[in-house]
């Protein structure tokens, strides 16, 4: 078999995963607070991640950094899984399914936009439509089509949606320079991160769970939200002759969920939840096509 047909194997296998955690993340908060199910998704994780490095004979990587490097992964750690993933559940916790995942899926764009500022880059043509045919989208979605009115569902739920893309974008940003192995480096960021978790949950949750039901639900988002898909899509992108054959796959991610969401949650797909969608997936594309210009 070839490299680049395994590619798209692990690729394909990772998009079909990452299009059921947005209905994992609705059927755990049924049974779990958005801190128990930060809290026990990231220790799955935790373990996930410490067994495949020690399949490849690399765990003891997490012992060799300096301590700059540690003191980074502290401060990713807060970033990623600590912030990002509390903020996400909560958006979770207060929107449907359908609304909270595609506003999560423009991180991109404002991964671009946050890039200006922070690390200096010019914004292009392409960003700047992309941006505003990708967020048009949002409002639609989140308006539920009614933009006369441009009432929101869920407000609070909208903004928290939106923030986590903020979190999510800087935690790359801040990551870019960091040249340890990336699966020892997510690993030591969960373990400096799970004492923030535990602390919030402490304070404002109960770190004691008896539900089966929301365990069963994080060890899913623990291993198919924050762990094993990480693993597999950076061997996609390594036996790919060109990551873009492997990343527009990702295209296809936030519209199998939509299927999911219908069929295991109930929810109704609005026609705005797929004018919405397909304007968000658009300005992500027009992005990309500004980076395929910068490579030609």
């Amino acid at each position: 078999m070839s490299d680049q047909r395994r590619a798209y194997i692990y690729g394909g296998a990772t998009v079909a995963l990452w299009s059921t955690v947005a209905t994992a993340f609705k059927l755990s908060l049924r049974h779990l607070t958005p801190l128990q199910l930060l809290l026990y998704a990231s220790l799955t994780s935790i373990f996930a991640l410490a067994a495949i490095l020690a399949a490849r004979g690399r765990l003891g990587l997490v012992l060799s950094y300096s301590r700059r490097q540690y003191l980074h992964s502290l401060v990713l750690g807060f970033l990623n899984p600590f912030l990002y993933y509390l903020i996400l559940f909560k958006a979770y916790d207060l929107l449907p399914a359908q609304e909270a995942q595609p506003i999560n899926y423009t991180w991109a764009i404002t991964l671009a936009l946050l890039s200006i500022p922070l690390l200096k880059q010019k914004i292009g043509l392409y960003d700047l439509l992309g941006a505003v045919v990708s967020y048009g989208g949002v409002v639609i979605i989140s308006t539920h089509g009614d933009l006369l009115a441009f009432r929101f569902s869920d407000p609070w739920g909208v903004a928290l949606a939106l923030l986590s893309t903020v979190v999510w974008a800087l935690y790359w940003i801040f990551n870019t320079k960091d040249d340890r192995d990336p699966v020892a480096g997510l690993l030591l960021n969960f373990v400096f991160g799970l004492p923030f978790i535990l602390a919030a949950c402490w304070m404002f949750s109960d770190p004691l769970v008896g539900d089966w039901r929301g365990l069963a639900g994080a060890a899913y988002v623990g291993l198919f939200e924050m762990g094993i898909t990480f693993v597999l899509w950076l061997k996609a992108l390594r036996l790919s002759e060109n990551t873009a054959k492997v990343g527009n796959l990702i295209f296809i991610s936030p519209f199998a969920s939509l299927v999911m969401i219908h069929f295991v949650l109930g929810e109704e797909i609005l026609p705005a939840t797929y004018l919405g969608l397909v304007l968000i997936v658009g300005g992500l594309v027009l992005q990309r096509l500004k980076a395929r210009k910068e490579v030609q």
